[in-house]
């Protein structure tokens, strides 16, 4: 839907509920879905966004499964989707950093997901919701978007002044404190802003002040004019701060979906600890 933001107001939706042009998808667990959802919301499984080829857990699966599974979301290349979860919004932007992925752009999160809408006294639905009728695949274009950085293209990029990386992890993960991987640290020359800091705890889970958080970024190096590369353990936590840095304007943003349980399994990969980037 032409004029919706990257980033909607849990009021801004409801006032647009029933407009056959949005879809809204909750990533999550389907019981949770059943408990209580924005009407009309479709749900998908997360473990449906992901495929692992050990010791990389949270690959973007093949195209031909996504086909299906956003399909049966009621998701089609005409709809605007507006995506929410139950807790920090990482799964919701895992669909939507999947959906830029095919080629999708028309997409929303909705800010602080389920928490801020029933903080608002927002109306749920219980159940299942309405039986869908069968839909075609989704017809996917992997060629149509630059969202997706694999391990090769990060490594060729360590030395270019023009792309930063992005870890979203915990500093104790980033620093090598916790160790999750064969190796601990993080790739050489990345900065480190853990997913959290882009949430405000005080207003149900909403994303902190534009303002505020471009300046931090700022600070660690993160600007428009640069590339971002995200990633996390599994790009879970990173696909919120890949959402987070379209919705802050930036043009060249891209996910490493192998992220740490890729690289830091990998000898062959270059690895820093400590404080030194």
């Amino acid at each position: 839907m032409p004029g919706m933001p990257r980033v909607i107001d849990p009021h801004a939706l409801a006032q647009n509920l029933g407009e056959p042009s949005i879809q809204v998808v909750f990533v999550g667990d389907g019981s949770v879905h059943a408990q209580g959802h924005i009407e009309g919301a479709t749900c998908i499984r997360y473990a449906d966004l992901v495929t692992a080829r050990p010791p990389a857990g949270g690959l973007l699966p093949e195209p031909s499964a996504l086909a299906t599974v956003l399909a049966e979301a009621g998701i089609t290349p005409a709809r605007h989707v507006v995506a929410y979860d139950a807790s920090g919004n990482g799964a919701a932007s895992r669909l939507l950093w999947t959906l830029d992925c095919v080629g999708h752009d028309h997409w929303s999160l909705l800010d602080g997901g389920l928490p801020a809408w029933q903080a608002e006294g927002l109306p749920l639905v219980a159940g299942t919701g309405e039986a869908r009728a069968e839909a075609p695949p989704y017809p996917i274009d992997t060629t149509a978007s630059s969202a997706r950085a694999d391990a090769d293209y990060v490594e060729s990029r360590l030395d270019d002044p023009d792309v930063i990386i992005l870890d979203a992890r915990s500093p104790g993960e980033y620093h090598g404190d916790v160790v999750r991987a064969a190796r601990a640290g993080h790739i050489p020359g990345a900065v480190n802003f853990e997913w959290t800091d882009n949430v405000d705890p005080g207003r149900a889970g909403r994303l902190r002040p534009a303002a505020s958080l471009r300046d931090e970024y700022a600070e660690l190096g993160v600007t428009p004019e640069r590339e971002v590369i995200t990633h996390c353990q599994t790009h879970h936590r990173s696909a919120l701060s890949y959402v987070v840095l379209r919705w802050l304007g930036f043009e060249r943003v891209r996910g490493y979906d192998g992220s740490w349980s890729e690289w830091g399994n990998d000898p062959q990969r270059p690895a820093s600890t400590g404080s030194d980037a």
